[in-house]
C-alpha cells in the first residue's frame, strides 16, 4: 500500500500490518505473527527499490516513489545475501542504482522498448553504471540479475526481454 514519504522502513511497515520489533526498535522481528528465528536462521529482510538494506530499515528514508520489499527468508548459505531482486523491476535501475543504464541487444526496437522503461539508452558510447544484456546466450525464458561493479546487471532472454517490453511488471515479486 503506500504511505507518507519521509518515514523509515519499519515506521511504513507499522501503517499496514502488526509488527514486533528487537534490539531497541531497530530491526525487524516479526510481521503478522511471522517471527525471525535463531534457531531456524530465518528473518526479514527488506529492499529499497529493488536493493538489498545494507543497514538498519530504521536508518532508511524513503522518499517519494521509493519501494521497500519486505522478505521472510533464511540467513545461511546462498540465500545470505540476496544484493539485488528482478521483482523489483524496473525500479533498481531507475532509483536503486540511479545512473546512466545501457540496453544491449541485437534487437534494436527490443532494446528501445526496455531503454525506456528504465530511462536508459541504447548501446550506450559512456560507461555506463548499469547494464541490461537481451539475448546472446541466455536461454529465452531465462532472466537473472546481480550487483555489477557501482550498479547491476540484468540479463534477459528473449522471451523474458519481450514480456517486460509489454508489461514491465511482468516479473514483480520473483527473485
Amino acid at each position: 500500500g503506500s504511505v507518507p514519504a519521509g518515514l523509515d522502513g519499519i515506521q511504513v511497515v507499522e501503517r499496514k500490518l502488526k509488527v514486533t520489533t528487537r534490539y531497541g526498535g531497530r530491526f525487524l522481528q516479526s510481521i503478522n505473527g511471522i517471527s525471525g528465528s535463531l534457531t531456524s536462521q530465518r528473518d526479514w529482510f527488506f529492499f529499497i527499490n529493488g536493493v538489498e538494506g545494507d543497514r538498519s530499515a530504521t536508518e532508511v528514508t524513503l522518499h517519494p516513489g521509493d519501494v521497500i520489499w519486505w522478505d521472510y527468508r533464511r540467513w545461511s548459505g546462498a540465500s545470505m545475501s540476496v544484493p539485488v531482486v528482478l521483482g523489483a523491476y524496473p525500479e533498481p535501475f531507475i532509483h536503486g542504482f540511479p545512473g546512466k543504464t545501457s540496453v544491449v541487444s541485437a534487437n534494436h526496437k527490443l532494446a528501445a522498448q526496455i531503454a525506456a522503461q528504465v530511462r536508459g539508452v541504447v548501446n550506450a558510447v559512456t560507461p555506463p553504471r548499469n547494464f541490461i544484456v537481451i539475448g546472446g546466450k541466455l536461454p529465452p525464458q531465462t532472466a537473472r540479475i546481480k550487483r555489477f561493479r557501482s550498479g547491476a546487471l540484468l540479463e534477459l532472454g528473449t522471451a523474458v526481454a519481450e514480456r517486460l517490453a509489454r508489461d514491465p511488471h511482468a516479473l514483480r515479486f520473483r527473485y
